[in-house]
């Protein structure tokens, strides 16, 4: 199993989930890993991707679950998909938002319930000598993380790609600025905070009070 910046930030993402949380949407959820374990909370899961073929992949690899449990995924663009307005508790974006115009997280705004949470995790490109200063401190705990990950699936005999997705998202690279990500936010999710993470990406957590 090969380490995942965004795998590893699981846990995180999931202690913003609000209490009693009802419905939830993952937004560019890829193969549905992050979908499935917000299911497994016991939420109703809505997950949307552009992807036809890591839908299918999501779908394959959710067949397991229990049928009321399994997120229920959708190939869309959530850019041209009318969201129902202020109806779900938690909506979550995992490295995609670079993915589509930042002005759409309006669109995921409107989208909460009162007291709902939108979660991103993003990516930024590296512009000022202080993003350049995390991506090196990042670099040396990266080849940890990969080398730990590497001896444990040597140890347990495992291959690299069992049980693992056999389709990966596509990958684009981010273009926006911290910088700007920080000035857009302000307006589009009053209120909302942001900070950087260690392996090229930020946290952003905005509470929608009602």
């Amino acid at each position: 199993m090969p380490f995942d910046h965004n795998d590893h930030y699981h846990r995180l993402l999931l202690r913003q989930v609000p209490r009693n949380c009802g419905a939830a949407l993952d937004v560019g959820c890829g193969t549905g890993r992050f979908a499935r374990r917000l299911a497994r909370l016991g939420m109703e899961v809505d997950a949307v991707d552009p992807s036809e073929e890591a839908v299918a992949e999501a779908r394959a690899l959710s067949g397991r679950m229990a049928g009321d449990q399994s997120p229920r995924f959708r190939q869309a663009d959530v850019t041209e998909v009318e969201l129902p307005k202020a109806h779900y508790d938690f909506i979550s974006c995992l490295a995609s938002i670079h993915h589509m115009p930042f002005e759409t997280v309006a669109a995921l705004r409107d989208a909460l319930a009162p007291g709902g949470v939108l979660v991103i995790l993003g990516c930024y490109p590296e512009t000022t000598r202080l993003d350049w200063a995390w991506s090196l401190a990042a670099v040396p705990v990266n080849a940890v993380a990969k080398l730990a990950v590497a001896v444990r699936d040597e140890l347990r005999s495992v291959s690299a790609a069992t049980g693992r997705e056999r389709v990966k998202a596509p990958v684009r690279q981010p273009a926006v600025p911290l910088v700007e990500i920080r000035r857009e936010a302000a307006v589009l999710l009053p209120g909302c905070n942001i900070r950087r993470l260690l392996f090229w990406r930020y946290l952003l957590v905005f509470r929608h009070h009602g």
